[in-house]
């Protein structure tokens, strides 16, 4: 027995699975898809070719969407002294060190990015186990870890993401909401793919971006052709993005 309700087949059978559509055509499919009563976040998943067994073939690091998410993102930053300030004076919303953390303990996880200065990473180490499955943990490989935490939270609530490969080398991002204009989301569709292409490894091997789905929150997903990426930002096509 499927473990999918009535609406979701019957959306789900509106796609053909079998084919990779265009973006502009996979979007306009996604956005028609979307039938929840909320506003439905527009998802893309990428499957790589990746071995992240190997150190020298993980993905990670950080996309700042021409277009945003299209929600409030909250932040929260671990700093002490003059710091505090200037993480609330940027936006942050919450700031604290020991008491954040034991917030962070007894269940709190009402924030989408979690900064730290590195000061304060004797603190937030205690967490890993917390906040590393959900990707929260504060790393200086992509900006959370700093002393610039102003600059640090403004980049998040403007729009600011990290992607990295997961377990089964899948990278998880998502690209806006439903109600976003399909211009809007194609532009944040590509600029996630360049930038995908733009980290590819240098020991990757072999076929790189083997799969593009996109999905809203509820529905079912629309396969992507990898290959047409570069057109909707007027370039020549790209045959050879997924080599």
């Amino acid at each position: 027995m499927s473990k999918h309700g009535k609406r979701y087949l019957e959306l789900r059978a509106k796609v053909d699975h079998e084919r990779e559509y265009e973006p502009a055509e996979a979007v306009g499919i996604v956005k028609g898809l979307a039938s929840a009563k909320f506003d439905e976040s527009v998802e893309v998943h990428v499957r790589t070719g990746l071995n992240v067994r190997h150190a020298d073939e993980q993905l990670r690091g950080t996309i700042a969407l021409p277009n945003g998410l299209g929600k409030d993102v909250k932040i929260i930053v671990f700093a002490q002294g003059e710091k505090v300030g200037e993480a609330e004076a940027a936006g942050a919303d919450a700031v604290g060190g020991e008491d954040l953390a034991k917030r962070i303990e007894e269940g709190f996880d009402d924030f989408d990015v979690a900064i730290a200065t590195p000061d304060m990473m004797s603190v937030v180490g205690r967490l890993g186990r917390i906040l590393g499955p959900s990707g929260k943990m504060p790393n200086p490989k992509v900006g959370t870890v700093t002393m610039d935490v102003g600059k640090a939270v403004e980049e998040s609530k403007s729009g600011k993401v990290e992607y990295r490969t997961d377990r089964t080398a899948i990278v998880h991002m998502v690209i806006g909401k439903a109600s976003f204009e399909d211009r809007k989301l194609l532009e944040n569709y590509a600029a996630v793919i360049e930038e995908l292409i733009r980290a590819k490894p240098s020991a990757a091997k072999g076929r790189y971006l083997r799969s593009i789905a996109i999905a809203t929150t509820m529905g079912p997903s629309v396969k992507v052709d990898p290959s047409r990426t570069r057109e909707i930002l007027g370039e020549a096509p790209a045959a050879t993005i997924a080599a």
